[in-house]
């Protein structure tokens, strides 16, 4: 048995304002400035790692990369108007002034943004399929870039005691290798212990690259020019095809934006746009002009201008800082991982893994073991297979555009179904967004051959996964289906004919309404009693974030003592069975777990050549439930409460 999401549309505001009827009170009620500030303190540390890292290496690859241009005046004011205007048009216009507005019950993220669009479709109908196989994609390509940020991070870090000394060339990939392992080793423990020192951490790094870009720009303050889109126009004119593909490293400025909408449940609108617009984007700004400032002075510091922007004294400081702040981000990465598997779980799109909370207070704090040891597997394999934070920037980009181009496609949808603007207007603003992430995107695919094709590899590889696990459950309830006995006659059949009855009460967990459990069947034939009280429970999975206690329960008697309950959980609540059950119901009598006995009904799968799925589909689903983590373990039922009965289905 297994939770089955509910097709039924998630309610929305078209606004800065949560849902009528949500489930939890956003963070942005805080309405005194001390909690606002700790909050948009807190932000710092977990939203803007990612991007705040950018700057170690954005502009020396647009000058030294794959395909570096010119070092020439008017290149390094065009670059520098590209980036600014990337920051302005792709974050701060499009996720944090609309995209952040799509809240679903105050929460953000790819898999927030499917269940929200994909609730205003009809079920079964082609649109319905269309958004879903895309949201599933952007989830996909999560994973992608997941892998790639560490690597990259922490290496082009460390990568700057190469510009102390040549002498500790040979031991950048150590030390690199030291600082993931510690990283990922570190997970079981959860963020809640390091947690509070990210922000103050973050904080002093962004600090620091205004500081550094202040004092290039006042060298050089000639560079502010390059806040004229005209710089940007030029430089396409004057490079041409050379200048499009300079949008393969301008968009390295942009990676971690669409972190401010995935962890928006945690902070709230308010705190990441206070961060954003009044201290994260000025830094990063000031830090790009100064490395402009500085090439154009010293053109032989293209090597490395972030790094030649520190005085020699302060070099090492330096790299301890950006070892310090690119682990940061990958933390929040790391921990973005975590969640989106969890409520892809939750969604019914991934086989049950292993969770582990690290905090008594946070529910959101989780570890999951297979999860961790294959990012690190991957980020390892990148380290050593790439070598250098070069490199790794060829491989860098594909999976945030692709993800940045779906968020644009599922906007039309929130702009028109859910906030009801008229269609032209809907199309205008999001097929916009949408050429510009194109454009990103088209520049590029010209690295797919560079290392491009990792990301997309493991995009491709996770979306297999999860579809397989999508279509092999729709097609395991099908064949269950019509092998059901309808319920009703059988309670019927019941009253009139009683079998013995045994003190206690019988959970049959379900995920169908339609007919008799599998489990209840099995035992009444090799058994021949029944409990006295039997309940029916079918878990459902909301398309919305969270749900209060209060609708938690649906019950409903069925006559001679047979109960149904349906038990709603939102895709970022935390199952627990035996609790919701201690919840008030209307059934008249309340639960005991120690005279409860909960019966689950466990499927072996055969694949067969019948239709559905190819045969290798079918063997990948029947592979996945295998090793899929137990419903007693996630719905964390006491395994002395429970009875497991097997049966086999062909699919």
């Amino acid at each position: 048995m297994t939770d089955a999401p509910k097709d039924s549309p998630a309610s929305t505001a078209p606004g800065d304002q949560q849902a009528p009827g949500a489930a939890v009170t956003a963070p942005d009620s805080h309405e005194h400035r001390s909690s606002l500030f700790a909050l948009a303190l807190g932000a710092v540390g977990v939203v803007f790692g990612d991007i705040g890292t950018s700057p170690l290496y954005t502009m020396k690859e647009a000058f030294g990369g794959l395909h570096a241009v010119s070092l020439s005046h008017d290149n390094v004011l065009g670059v520098l108007s590209l980036i600014f205007w990337a920051l302005m048009i792709i974050v701060t216009l499009k996720y944090v002034t609309f995209v952040m507005r799509a809240d679903n019950r105050g929460e953000g993220g790819i898999m927030a943004l499917m269940a929200l669009v994909v609730g205003t479709t009809k079920a079964g109908s082609r649109g319905r399929w269309f958004l879903t196989v895309l949201g599933m994609f952007g989830a996909a390509l999560f994973y992608g870039d997941s892998m790639i940020t560490p690597a990259i991070s922490v290496l082009s870090a460390v990568e700057g005691l190469n510009v102390a000394t040549p002498v500790f060339d040979p031991y950048i990939i150590p030390i690199t290798i030291v600082v993931i392992l510690g990283l990922f080793f570190v997970q079981f423990k959860g963020t809640g212990t390091v947690g509070a020192m990210f922000g103050p951490i973050t904080a002093v790094w962004f600090i620091v690259l205004a500081v550094l870009g202040v004092i290039q720009i006042v060298n050089n303050p000639h560079v502010l020019r390059a806040l004229n889109p005209a710089y940007a126009m030029g430089f396409f004119a004057n490079n041409g095809m050379l200048g499009f593909l300079a949008l393969g490293t301008v968009i390295l400025a942009v990676t971690g934006a669409e972190a401010l909408y995935a962890d928006m449940g945690h902070f709230g609108k308010k705190p990441i746009r206070l961060a954003w617009l009044g201290f994260v984007v000025p830094a990063l700004v000031l830090n790009y002009f100064g490395q402009g400032a500085l090439l154009l002075r010293d053109p032989a510091t293209v090597a490395n201008p972030f790094y030649h922007m520190a005085p020699d004294w302060a070099l090492y400081p330096m790299v301890i800082l950006a070892t310090m702040a690119t682990v940061i981000a990958s933390q929040a990465v790391i921990s973005g991982a975590y969640s989106l598997t969890r409520q892809a779980i939750q969604l019914g799109y991934c086989p049950r893994l292993a969770i582990r909370h690290t905090s008594e207070k946070e529910m959101g704090q989780v570890y999951m073991p297979w999860i961790n040891w294959v990012l690190l597997f991957a980020v390892l394999a990148l380290v050593l297979g790439f070598q250098s934070s070069s490199s790794l920037a060829s491989a860098y980009g594909i999976a945030v555009t692709g993800t940045m181009a779906i968020d644009s496609i599922l906007l039309f949808f929130v702009f028109h179904r859910l906030w009801k603007w008229n269609r032209l207007a809907a199309l205008g603003l999001s097929g916009f967004f949408l050429v510009v992430d194109l454009a990103f995107f088209g520049a590029n695919s010209i690295k797919l051959f560079q290392g491009g094709w990792f990301p997309v590899a493991i995009a491709l590889v996770v979306f297999t996964l999860i579809s397989t696990w999508r279509r092999g459950r729709e097609l395991l309830f099908t064949q269950l289906r019509p092998g059901a006995i309808p319920l009703e006659p059988f309670v019927a059949s019941v009253m009139v004919s009683p079998p013995t009855r045994v003190e206690g009460t019988a959970v049959f967990l379900t995920a169908g309404r339609e007919g008799v459990p599998h489990a209840l069947l099995h035992n009444l034939n090799h058994n021949k009693v029944l409990h006295e009280r039997i309940v029916l429970l079918t878990v459902v999975t909301e398309d919305v974030p969270y749900v209060p206690d209060d609708q938690r329960l649906e019950t409903e008697s069925l006559g001679s003592d047979f109960y149904r309950i349906t038990v709603h959980y939102g895709f970022k609540d935390e199952p627990d069975l035996p609790a919701a059950l201690q919840l008030p119901n209307d059934l008249g009598f309340k639960f005991d777990m120690m005279t409860t006995s909960f019966f689950l009904s466990r499927q072996t799968i055969v694949p067969t050549r019948a239709p559905g799925m190819a045969l290798w589909r079918e063997k990948l689903f029947a592979t996945m439930s295998r090793n899929a983590g137990t419903v007693t373990d996630f719905f964390q039922i006491p395994t002395n409460r429970v009875v497991e009965l097997g049966t086999q289905v062909e699919i």
